[in-house]
């Protein structure tokens, strides 16, 4: 029975360690060479202003699959207004009034010092064009309603700023004039403010819309299976919200969801990057999401009209409708969460299954990030919190581990007296347990409770933007990164890319890629297995022995402060065994070593 399960161990940890290899080598490896691919085309894109194609007419149809790769066609198809503000930069099409235009002033595509910035929304005509734009709908308004094609005439001011809002004017010609206000705060948020006036003789019905399109797939999509990418949005139901997600694929599947809500807020996210239409919070609308064809393209919409209303002659309504276009930092997000009363806004981000968990953690980590400055130590604090928190808890598994420890002569002795006899072995060990009161399940309660809060901080780490880009110190420069440092460089002291080494350079920078943290991270764990009592079995035994050089390799590809947390508090589990272990006169690997080295200086 006990080589049975034996074997049964071995041939667990054999395809574990086989599954974990392949997947590196046909999941992880092709991924990261399709995000340097896609990250090396945008960076391209953007700084490319030489290759010119047909131009193409503006507005929605068939026309729009013929893209233009050049920014300045795209955007002097249309007069512009600029947009500038410590957060953004980009302009507005005078054409449809689309906000089409931005980027992100304070994030880089990456770690570069020439990186360009983050791009957000891209001009119609071009590949993959995103968005956003507001208009009127009504049946049969004579002269039309301003849509994607209307050319809006600048009446005041010259360029959209947070202390400078721009005026839009357009007049249908049949007696209806549209005024449009656009404002813009220091932070994400547009607000579009429309006044539309009836100057003619008979009653007019309109309703209110705001759409953001994506056109096409984006770059990369797939690569993080983790994070939620797609349609987003908060509507109300009864008395309560409820926040709803609809990955790509999943979207496209249903290429029509709607909703009506009093309220809420709806759009397109990324992984880190949000662009969410926000009606006034008192309004009925109707909300959805939409996947359509145009032109061979497949369009993502996220769109809200509100309620029709009457304007009677000589009379004239407002209408406020806003734009959330940005990075989706929490802290920016709650506040406009209570700033608006804008209901799940932080939802925005996504927290995952375990939310009540990584909230919570991702609040303690910006805590310590506002007492330290750093977001490294950040993370050293909250594991020290956490082992304070589970300190009575490790304490007990720890004695277990020592009482156990110390009683291996004895365990020994049953082992040999019982040689022929693995039931009769484990019935006197489990005797032996008991009179001792020994729990031998106890050294792993810690860990079982280390697993949520590992899984939360690894979310915390891939998801919010706060962590992005965020340096430790040294060569960790992205604590959301693995560690760039690799053995086949000697950690940067041979000049040469791994990568480039035909066949196998995927592997020397992907699963082979060792750099210190995954290599500390290993030592820390052999050392914490030391000083735990051996398995009674030989073959467990070595399978033990072999599970720190395991784990090194699995943990290597994981991020920066991952590796951190994890070394961190093997070393805390480490200090606090040892002194656990002096009292209950376990003998343990480090007293050895020490006694070694001064038997050697001696």
């Amino acid at each position: 029975m006990q080589n049975q399960d034996s074997r049964n161990t071995i041939i667990f940890f054999v395809c574990a360690a086989v599954i974990m290899g392949l997947y590196m080598i046909f999941v992880m490896q092709p991924q990261a060479e399709r995000r340097r691919a896609a990250q090396a085309a945008a960076t391209e894109q953007v700084q490319n202003r030489g290759d010119h194609a047909p131009d193409t007419t503006v507005g929605g149809g068939p026309q729009d699959a013929v893209f233009v790769t050049d920014r300045a066609q795209a955007l002097s198809r249309a007069a512009r207004v600029p947009i500038e503000s410590p957060t953004l930069r980009g302009s507005l099409s005078l054409v449809g009034g689309r906000i089409d235009d931005l980027f992100l002033v304070r994030y880089r595509e990456t770690l570069a010092k020439d990186s360009p910035p983050v791009e957000l929304f891209r001009p119609q005509g071009m590949e993959h064009a995103y968005f956003a734009q507001f208009g009127w709908t009504g049946p049969n308004v004579a002269g039309g309603t301003p849509g994607p094609n209307t050319l809006w005439r600048l009446t005041g001011g010259e360029r959209l700023t947070p202390t400078t809002p721009v005026t839009l004017t357009w007049d249908n010609a049949s007696g209806l004039r549209f005024t449009r206000v656009i404002a813009l705060d220091p932070q994400y948020l547009f607000t579009v403010t429309d006044t539309v006036a009836n100057l003619g003789g008979q009653p007019i019905t309109l309703a209110p819309y705001g759409r953001v399109e994506r056109h096409g797939m984006p770059s990369g999509l797939g690569r993080d299976m983790i994070s939620h990418e797609g349609a987003v949005g908060t509507f109300s139901r009864g008395k309560g919200f409820f926040t709803e997600q609809h990955k790509y694929k999943d979207w496209a599947k249903k290429p029509r969801i709607e909703h009506e809500t009093i309220g809420g807020w709806l759009g397109i996210t990324d992984k880190y990057w949000l662009s969410a239409l926000i009606p006034d919070q008192k309004e009925a609308v109707e909300a959805g999401f939409r996947v359509r064809d145009n032109g061979g393209v497949q369009v993502q919409e996220a769109s809200m009209i509100g309620a029709a209303r009457t304007i009677n002659p000589g009379r004239q309504i407002t209408e406020t409708q806003r734009l959330f276009a940005g990075a989706k930092r929490s802290q920016v997000l709650s506040a406009y969460e209570d700033n608006l009363g804008l209901p799940r806004f932080v939802y925005a981000i996504d927290w995952g299954m375990l939310w009540f968990l990584t909230r919570p953690i991702f609040m303690v980590v910006e805590f310590f990030y506002g007492l330290l400055g750093n977001f490294g130590l950040a993370i050293l604090a909250l594991t020290v919190a956490v082992k304070l928190i589970m300190f009575p808890l490790a304490n007990k598994a720890y004695e277990s581990l020592s009482k156990m420890r110390k009683l291996q002569p004895k365990m020994e002795e049953i082992k040999k007296k019982h040689e022929g006899d693995p039931q009769k072995q484990q019935m006197e060990t489990m005797a032996l347990y008991q009179r001792e009161k020994i729990n031998p399940l106890a050294g792993c309660l810690p860990i079982f409770v280390q697993i949520p809060v590992f899984y939360a901080l690894y979310k915390v780490l891939f998801v919010t933007i706060e962590m992005r880009h965020a340096p430790f110190f040294g060569w960790i420069r992205d604590l959301s990164a693995r560690d760039p440092s690799n053995i086949w460089t000697l950690f940067g002291l041979i000049p040469w890319d791994p990568g480039s080494v035909p066949l196998i350079g995927g592997l020397l920078v992907g699963m082979l890629g060792l750099g210190v943290l995954p290599l500390f991270y290993g030592l820390t764990m052999w050392l914490q297995m030391a000083m735990n009592p051996p398995a009674p079995d030989p073959v467990q035994r070595r399978i033990f022995q072999m599970m720190p050089v395991v784990f090194t390799f699995v943990m290597a590809p994981f991020a920066a402060g991952l590796l951190i947390y994890w070394a961190w508090n093997n070393i805390l589990s480490i200090i606090q065994q040892y002194f656990i272990m002096h009292r209950f006169g376990a003998e343990n690997p480090i007293d050895d070593f020490i006694a070694r080295f001064r038997k050697k200086a001696a």
